[in-house]
Formats: C-alpha cells, structure tokens, sequence
C-alpha cells in the first residue's frame, strides 16, 4: 500500500524573497450538547409596546385617615326630658291716653263751627225719653222723632207694642238707618219696665235722687248704655256724655280715644273736661259728627273737624272705599255663673266616699265614710294599709203582699138542736095577735 502524502502549502514569498510566516488554524472543537437539566425554563417576558402618551392625571386626594374607634363605655341613663312648657301669649301693648285736657275743647270749637245743636223736648213722660233714645242712636233726630210718632199712632197702646214682633216694629221704623236694631231695644226696654212695675210708667224714677233713678233705668235689661245716659242728662238733670257707634268712630278718628276704649264702647274721663253746662250742647253737636263719620268718611267736613282738633290725625284716614274697623267688643264672663259653678262642684266633693273607687253620688243618700278609713299609703316595709272605704248600693227588695186567707169552715151542728133565735121566733108565731 501506498502511503498518502499530504498536501504541502504553497509557500508565499515577500518582495524580499523571504519566505512569508504560514498561520496554521486549528479546526473547531465539536459542540457536544449538554444533557437536559431538570430545570424547568423561565418564560421570556413579555414585550409590551408602549403606547402613545397620555396627559398628566390630576393628582388624587390621600384618603384622609378614620379615627380609630374607642372602645365602648358605660353610658349614664339621662332623666326623661320633660316636655316644653308653651310659649307665653305676648302681652297686649297698652295704648298711651291721649291728652283729653287739650283736645277735647278744640273738637268742641270745630263742632261749634259745622254744626248746630238741636233741642230735646224734656216735658214729656220718662218712659217716652227712653222710647225717643232707642231710636235715636245712630240716627239723625228728625227721622227718630217722625218714627215715635209713627209708632204712637200705629198701635193701640204700648203694651201692643211690647207683643209685637221685631220684624212688624222695623216695617214701621222704616226711617232708621237700622230699624231692627231700633225695634229690639224698643221690645227690651218696654219688658224690663212691665217685668219691674206691672205697667207702663217710669215716673217713679224722678222722684227720688239721681242715683235711684240711673239705679231704675240701668236695671232694664238689654237697653244700651246710651239709652240711659242719654235719659239721665236730658230728664233726670244728670251729667253725662251719650256715646252711639258714630260717636266712638269720631273720636277715635281724631285721636282722642284708644282701640280698647273704642272696642268697650267705655270713655271715661270725658265728663271733667267737658263741663255740666255745656254737656248737652257738646252731646248733640257729636252725636251729629259722628253720624257724618258713619255716612261720609272721606267728606270735606269730616277732615276739616279732625284737622282742627288735632292736625296730627290724618293719618288715621282708611283709604278710599274703605270704612273704620270695627268694634271688636270683649268677651263677657260670667262671674256668678262661675262661682255657683265652682261652689256646687266643691259640695259634690266633700260629699264623695273617701277612696279612688268610690263613684259620685248625690247628696244624702249614703253616710259619710268615718274619719280615717280612706286609703294609706305604703309605709316602705312592704306592708300597704287598710283597704279603701267604698260604701256599696243598698239592693232593698220590694215586700211581697201574703196572699190572703182562705175563710175557716163553720163547726158542724149536732142533730136536733136549733140554731140561735129560733125558739124566740117560734114562741113568736104561737101568739095571738092582740
């Protein structure tokens, strides 16, 4: 066999003609895999690509941290809380008094000056005046003289009067402003005198002092306070300030009296500064005003007397088309009434069975319970007291009438005897006749 001869490089030779230095390679060492660990491989992460940029969040508020809870404690039972009272009704303010001193006698100028008084005829009966003033108040004096004339001749006397109805009266008292109002004071004011005298008269008013005949004019029941002032200054010789509706008006109007004072219907005071003399003459020049405050409000001469009297009081005026206000009058309270009430019901209680069972009973029908013998109270040892006392209804059964006797057999008679008187009759028979 032939041995193989290996390949001789072909030797590279510099410009010199040296002989250039051959690099010998080593061939690369064989790869030789390693076995597999039990490791297990991690995955590779994941490339997430980054998107587009976003604006700048606000910043978030830090949640503010909560308190930390304390433990439980023992809470304090409060007492109930009682309820509030009410709150108090504010009181009423009460009205300054004007000065009457200083206004009054410039009223009475300015009246002068409108109107002119009118006289009263004080010859007639007194119970006639009262008659006049029923259906004078609140009207002008012509139309109530007119309307007792026509009731005078209407009727046969008073006393028909007194019976007749309230609607037949207005019918006749159709020249009033209110003839209903006229008719039920004529009505009341007759049967107040019929019940006190049993007739028709007043005369006995006049003969005794003042205050005995105001004392029999203010005992008719149901007659206005003007009616009898009014009486008392123009026949009785009193003096006095009659005050109808109109009146009150136009003086409050002016500023001379207060809303209580208006409301009451009461102005006292008003008789100092108006003098005895000139009381009649300043009632009736009122008494006219007044009916023009009712009538016509917002008239020329209505202002021109207020102004006069007291020029602070325009202002008092309501507007056009609307009146004063009203009277508001107070709420009359019983007072006797009230304490019989209270006095009958205090008797009921002393009458009654000591005890909360006990039931109300009428007086004298079962005795009073013995002093003592009520309900205790418990003395705190556990231990209550006697029972209370409760008196129980008698249950009394009616009595029963005994049937009546059966009548009781006569004895029987013995054979051959004779009954009483029959040997007498028979001795009788046997006689001759004389």
């Amino acid at each position: 066999m032939t041995a193989r001869k290996r390949p001789t490089p072909d030797k590279k030779t510099t410009a010199s003609g040296k002989p250039a230095s051959v690099k010998v390679t080593k061939p690369a060492p064989k790869l030789v895999p390693k076995p597999a660990s039990k490791s297990i491989a991690k995955p590779a992460p994941k490339v997430v690509p980054k998107a587009a940029s976003k604006p700048m969040a606000k910043p978030v508020p830090k949640p503010v941290p909560k308190p930390a809870l304390k433990p439980p404690t023992k809470t304090i039972a409060k007492p109930a809380v009682k309820p509030e009272k009410p709150a108090p009704e504010p009181k009423p303010v009460v009205e300054k008094i004007p000065p009457r001193g200083q206004l009054l006698p410039k009223l009475h100028r300015a009246l002068k000056a409108n109107y002119k008084p009118f006289a009263t005829d004080t010859t007639r009966p007194l119970l006639h005046q009262v008659l006049i003033a029923c259906c004078l108040e609140s009207a002008p004096i012509d139309a109530a003289e007119r309307a007792f004339t026509r009731l005078m001749e209407a009727y046969f006397d008073l006393n028909e009067v007194r019976v007749t109805t309230v609607a037949e009266l207005a019918e006749t008292l159709h020249d009033l402003p209110d003839p209903s109002r006229a008719a039920l004071s004529l009505r009341r004011a007759l049967q107040g005198v019929f019940e006190s005298t049993y007739n028709f008269s007043l005369e006995h008013a006049r003969k005794h002092s003042l205050a005995h005949g105001m004392k029999v004019l203010e005992g008719l029941q149901g007659v206005p306070s003007f009616v009898t002032h009014y009486v008392a200054s123009t026949a009785l010789g009193g003096h006095f300030i009659p005050l109808d509706q109109g009146a009150l008006a136009g003086l409050w109007l002016c500023g001379l009296i207060t809303r209580q004072e208006y409301d009451t219907g009461k102005v006292p005071g008003i008789e100092r500064v108006i003098g005895k003399k000139a009381g009649i003459e300043f009632s009736s020049l009122l008494h006219q005003f007044g009916l023009d405050v009712l009538t016509n409000l917002h008239g020329t001469t209505v202002r021109k007397v207020v102004l006069a009297a007291n020029p602070a009081a325009k202002d008092r005026f309501p507007k056009r088309g609307e009146s004063l206000p009203a009277p508001v009058p107070p709420l009359i309270i019983d007072r006797a009434g009230i304490k019989a009430a209270d006095a009958a019901r205090a008797a009921a209680e002393e009458l009654r069975p000591a005890g909360p069972q006990a039931a109300a009973r009428p007086a004298g029908k079962t005795p009073l319970p013995p002093p003592g013998s009520g309900p205790k109270k418990n003395d705190g040892k556990g231990k209550s007291g006697p029972k209370p006392f409760v008196v129980k209804p008698l249950n009394i059964k009616p009595q029963e009438t005994p049937p009546p006797r059966p009548p009781e057999p006569e004895p029987p008679r013995k054979a051959g005897t004779k009954a009483r008187g029959s040997e007498h009759s028979s001795s009788l028979s046997k006689r001759k006749p004389r």
